[in-house]
């Protein structure tokens, strides 16, 4: 029986990582400080109880034990990959995307944005002044396989779903749970974000323990196996919860209660290709995005947020109705501003296009 020590396993990811290796036969530990203990954690699964962030505390665990796995996904990531060196014979561990060059910082390509979508073999951030944060990120995977040359290492993007501390759908869940029947997004809403969904990230770690020799010494980019726009996220929401909400579309420069669904003061796309993940892992969704979405909408309505409380400080989304229907009324007056033209030719989209809208069929019937 493989022994495996989780370094966290009760976050939104970790606990299904924890409940997987379970189901798969390992003889499971989780290293945490105790403060955040899950129902959903399996009987079987012992608890250490140590700081991860604290070498000390560290060494004082791995000093009297082994580990023939170790999955590290909190704390000072650097360290655990130092302390674990000859203490186990697999490390695995979970960091972020913000190591990619651009992911934080878009200005650093002409024109704005990252490449889309961004792979695995992409530049990363290699000064401070580019990204600090992105730097830091960056530094600790070179960290942890000059550790261990062999280890997995998955970069999450923002993850979502229950007990997410980062709760993107609350900007929305809120707004609909209030009553509000408008929502400002920034050109449309188009902007494409990858997440995560908490269960389909887990099983993307989960893939590359089933698969030691095909991940040893990778870095794997995970996210959902469909990336959807602010705008499809927005309605698959409404949908869910069986709300009618209006999406009014604003340019970036006005659409300032739209940037907590942003999270960038950009519109540009952050797309990451894992074709890899899927290619040498094998990796699918467990859950569809549209469906996970929908699933996320649900809890978040049935576990409504304290107002003020720790998500929405991190959401940075102050709920302001009366500045938004004061931005929206001003939107309104100076759309309905807008003098009647008329085209003495009304552009179009195009003769190759023929879909709705398009160009018409030559002829009324079709010949096989």
């Amino acid at each position: 029986m493989t022994k495996t020590l989780v370094v966290g396993g009760t976050g939104p990811t970790g606990i299904h990582i924890v409940n997987g290796l379970v189901a798969r036969g390992h003889d499971v530990a989780i290293l945490h400080r105790g403060t955040h203990e899950r129902p959903e954690t399996p009987d079987v699964v012992e608890h250490i109880h140590a700081d991860p962030y604290d070498v000390d505390d560290l060494e004082r665990v791995f000093s009297e034990r082994q580990f023939d796995l170790v999955v590290a996904m909190y704390g000072r990531l650097r360290r655990i990959a130092e302390v674990t060196v000859g203490r186990t014979e697999r490390f695995v561990s979970v960091g972020g995307v913000p190591a990619i060059r651009g992911w934080m910082n878009p200005w650093l390509f002409t024109p704005e944005g990252l490449p889309v979508p961004v792979d695995e073999r992409a530049s990363v951030v290699g000064e401070a002044a580019e990204d600090e944060k992105g730097f830091r990120v960056a530094r600790t995977e070179e960290a942890v396989f000059a550790s261990h040359p062999d280890a997995a290492h998955f970069r999450y993007p923002y993850a979502y779903g229950p007990l997410q501390v980062v709760p993107r759908e609350w900007s929305i869940v809120r707004r609909i749970l209030d009553g509000r029947r408008r929502i400002i997004v920034a050109d449309g809403g188009l902007t494409l974000h990858h997440h995560g969904y908490t269960e389909n990230l887990a099983h993307a770690v989960l893939c590359g323990i089933d698969s030691p020799e095909a991940s040893a010494g990778q870095v794997f980019n995970c996210g959902d196996d469909e990336v959807l726009s602010i705008r499809q996220v927005i309605e698959l929401v409404a949908a869910e919860l069986d709300h009618e909400l209006e999406i009014v579309s604003m340019p970036e420069e006005l659409a300032v209660p739209a940037r907590p669904l942003l999270a960038q003061p950009s519109t540009a796309h952050r797309v990451l290709d894992t074709s890899l993940l899927r290619s040498r892992l094998g990796y699918r969704d467990l859950v569809p995005a549209r469906e996970a979405v929908g699933r996320t909408a649900r809890w978040l309505a049935e576990n409504p947020i304290l107002p003020g409380a720790m998500e929405e400080i991190v959401l940075t989304d102050p709920f302001d109705y009366d500045t938004e229907d004061r931005l929206l009324k001003a939107w309104d007056v100076a759309v309905g501003s807008m003098p009647d033209l008329a085209w003495e030719k009304t552009p179009g989209v195009g003769l190759a296009y023929s879909g709705p809208g398009g160009r018409p069929r030559s002829k009324a019937t079709f010949e096989v």
